[in-house]
């Protein structure tokens, strides 16, 4: 199975102090020497193949926190995937918490017939690597099962379709819809 990895920015991204998002082509070298072995020695069928060439016209690293995330924005992150569609088998957007929804929704009327994921965490992987490589290897997991083409997001030990979650912002946890209060 091959698997593209695409950084949009978020927290699941960020370094330094004040946090500032990494950029896509650091990003992808930090997972590759930090990430990639452990999770390929658990999934040996898997590649994953970092995308670098989304940049946001508005970010001086390319990737943007997902608050600041417009329309137009959204587009080049669908325009990426249709420009690559027929190269993998599953896409992985790396994103931010705040408007993973509203991006995946997007994504889900533009792109037909594929597995994409969305992922992100409420701590930066430099800082606390825990919750992100969870994530993202829940991810790869669920792409790996095979499940039905749709866009899906990957939050708090939860893998469902975008329009089945939704992030409790008075506590800052994703949860399935139907438990919405």
């Amino acid at each position: 199975m091959h698997l593209a990895i695409l950084n949009t920015g978020g927290t699941i991204s960020c370094i330094g102090q004040p946090l500032a998002p990494m950029g896509a082509a650091a990003f992808a070298q930090a997972s590759m020497a930090q990430l990639n072995p452990a999770l390929l020695a658990q999934h040996p069928d898997v590649q994953l193949s970092y995308l670098t060439e989304l940049a946001f016209p508005d970010s001086a690293s390319g990737t943007l926190d997902s608050t600041n995330l417009q329309p137009r924005d959204w587009c080049l992150i669908a325009e990426v995937i249709l420009r690559h569609y027929t190269d993998y088998d599953g896409w992985v957007i790396l994103h931010g918490t705040d408007t993973m929804d509203k991006s995946a929704a997007v994504i889900a009327k533009n792109v037909k017939d594929k597995k994409v994921i969305f992922v992100g965490s409420m701590k930066p992987y430099s800082i606390e690597k825990d919750e992100a490589i969870f994530n993202f290897a829940c991810a790869v997991g669920f792409l790996r099962s095979n499940p039905v083409n749709g866009v899906y997001i990957s939050m708090h030990s939860l893998v469902l379709p975008h329009d089945k979650i939704y992030k409790d912002r008075n506590i800052g946890v994703f949860k399935p819809l139907n438990n919405r209060s």
